[in-house]
C-alpha cells in the first residue's frame, strides 16, 4: 500500500502549522487581545461581550458583561454613571464557541451600536477598566 495524495497534503499542511511565524495582523490572529467578541459559554449557558484580555490554552480572559445586561450598560455610560464590568476567565472546557463582534450585513455590531448610543469606543472604555483593576491589585 503506497503514500495517498491526502497523507502527503495533511503532513504538509500540519507543517506549514507549526512553523508558521507569529504575527499580530488581525487577518492572521483575530482573537487578540483588545478584541471585541462574543463568548458562548455551557454549564451554565451564558453569553458574554467584551474586550479579550487573553487567550490561551488554558481559557479565556474577558473585561465586559453578560450579554443580557447590554442594554443596561449602555443606559449607564450614556447616562455618566458608574459602572463596573467584569473582569472574568473563563477556562476553556466552558467555552463553546468565541465569535467576534462583527455587523452583520444591515444588522450593526454590539460595539457598533455601543459606539452610535455612547459616542465612545467599547474596547477603549473596557481596557481603561481593565487597566484600573490591573494597577489596583499592584498597589502595596
Amino acid at each position: 500500500m503506497g503514500v495517498r495524495l491526502q497523507d502527503c497534503l495533511a503532513a504538509a499542511t500540519i507543517g506549514i502549522v507549526q512553523y508558521a511565524e507569529p504575527s499580530s495582523s488581525i487577518a492572521e490572529n483575530p482573537f487578540r487581545a483588545g478584541s471585541m467578541v462574543i463568548a458562548t459559554l455551557g454549564n451554565p449557558r451564558e453569553k458574554f461581550w467584551g474586550a479579550i484580555l487573553a487567550l490561551t490554552p488554558e481559557g479565556l480572559s474577558l473585561c465586559g458583561i453578560e450579554l443580557a445586561s447590554f442594554d443596561d450598560l449602555v443606559s449607564m455610560v450614556k447616562e455618566g454613571d458608574p459602572f463596573s464590568p467584569a473582569v472574568v476567565f473563563f477556562p476553556m472546557h466552558r467555552i463553546e464557541r468565541i465569535e467576534l463582534d462583527l455587523a452583520d450585513g444591515d444588522i450593526p455590531s454590539l460595539t457598533d451600536r455601543f459606539a452610535a448610543k455612547t459616542n465612545l469606543n467599547a474596547a477603549e472604555v473596557l481596557s481603561r477598566h481593565s487597566a484600573h483593576v490591573r494597577s489596583s491589585r499592584e498597589a502595596p
